[in-house]
């Protein structure tokens, strides 16, 4: 198994990394100031899921050969970035599934799937995201013990670490809604969400 000191070390670090604004928190922030925390769940499993994915690369060297390669990432860079800031577009217009409606009854109708897409996409599509799991990683596995066991403690803590952060962040931005649907200004609601859904497409395109 791993060392308690190792883990002592590993989880406050990975903590206050995790927790720092970036790509993913800003996106579950925007969904749970938009369609709210429990419906945010989707695209936090697939974020999840992208995160849980990189760890592994980045310990076994795939993430390293990739870098060396960041076409591989152009694709999924440029479409997924592009996909955000056109969401952003139609939640700042108002319009859109992820928009607020002016009926603050009305049920939004999200696809479960394509939010788990948001969240996988903008999880592995990430070049500065695998650059620092290959620079995290590698330094708390001891070669003289068995890899499996080490890892899979590793990358259970931050999973728990990540969802707990992005649920943080979904109920920041649902408190911010509700802070602002008191006052009637669901317009203004939807153009603070869709800036910065359009924030994370042209950082997503752009990191």
């Amino acid at each position: 198994m791993i060392d308690f000191a190792i883990l002592a070390v590993f989880i406050p670090t990975f903590f206050f990394v995790s927790v720092t604004p970036g790509m993913c928190m800003t996106l579950s922030m925007t969904l749970g100031m938009t369609i709210g925390v429990r419906r945010s769940l989707p695209m936090m499993w697939g974020e999840l899921i992208g995160v849980a994915l990189v760890s592994i690369a980045s310990v076994i060297g795939v993430a390293a050969i990739m870098l060396n390669y960041p076409a591989i990432f152009l694709f999924l860079k440029y479409v997924g970035g592009g996909y955000l800031f056109w969401l952003g577009i139609q939640m700042w217009r108002s319009r859109g599934k992820l928009a607020i409606p002016d009926n603050l009854d009305e049920e939004v109708d999200t696809s479960p799937i394509g939010l788990a897409m948001q969240g996988f996409v903008t999880a592995i599509a990430n070049p500065k995201g695998w650059a620092f799991m290959i620079s995290l990683l590698p330094p708390f596995i001891n070669t003289d013990n068995a890899l499996v066991p080490q890892l899979s403690v590793l990358i259970t803590i931050i999973l728990i670490t990540e969802f707990s952060c992005l649920l943080l962040y979904a109920s920041g931005g649902s408190t911010l809604r509700r802070f602002l649907q008191q006052r009637g200004n669901v317009q203004m609601l939807n153009r603070i969400a869709g800036s910065l859904m359009m924030g994370v497409g042209v950082w997503l395109a752009a990191g």
